[in-house]
């Protein structure tokens, strides 16, 4: 190794003389042997086909369900009262989970948002936030009318702004309690 900047003498000598009195170390690291050994966790085979399940959930580009075109983008299903959509506009609900998708192909989005309303059946998170951002309004088009589809999913609105505006939904999943 070369010294780019070789100390001169009287720095050298200052040097000495600041670290006089001291001793070497020793070196008393113990290096053990590694022992790799993978855990596989147990996941109960009914959680297994439910994840499963939920993780091949295919949503559909033809269907197009009766979304409302006036106003911000909203859906309530039909048995779930009209007031929690009004309660997410209003930010009543906080979300527990956000799901950003962000340059992400309309196939990757798709499966992201199966895995989303899994991922809040699994953790019993009632409340997520979908980021679609504006880009070509592809998949701020596309995420309401796949999340209609989904069985589990209450409602959604637009999301208020601090939580992404109208670049977001906030998500009600249906938990089955």
């Amino acid at each position: 190794m070369k010294n780019r900047h070789p100390l001169s003498k009287e720095e050298l000598q200052l040097f000495r003389e600041s670290i006089a009195g001291t001793k070497k170390l020793k070196n008393d690291t113990v290096r053990h042997p590694v022992m790799h050994k993978r855990v596989k966790k147990e996941i109960a085979p009914k959680r297994l086909l439910q994840e499963q399940v939920d993780a091949s959930y295919y949503f559909s580009d033809e269907f197009q369900p009766l979304l409302e075109t006036e106003g911000p983008t909203r859906y309530v299903r039909p048995d779930i009262n009209h007031f929690e959509a009004k309660k997410l506009r209003r930010g009543d609900y906080t979300p527990d989970l956000f799901l950003d998708l962000h340059g992400l192909t309309q196939l990757e989005a798709k499966q992201e948002l199966g895995a989303l309303v899994a991922a809040c059946r699994r953790e019993h998170v009632h409340c997520a936030c979908v980021m679609h951002g504006h880009g070509k309004h592809v998949l701020k088009q596309q995420t309401p009318l796949w999340l209609a589809q989904h069985p589990d999913v209450q409602a959604f609105h637009q999301a208020p702004k601090e939580f992404g505006g109208s670049a977001a939904l906030l998500v009600l999943i249906d938990l089955d309690e």
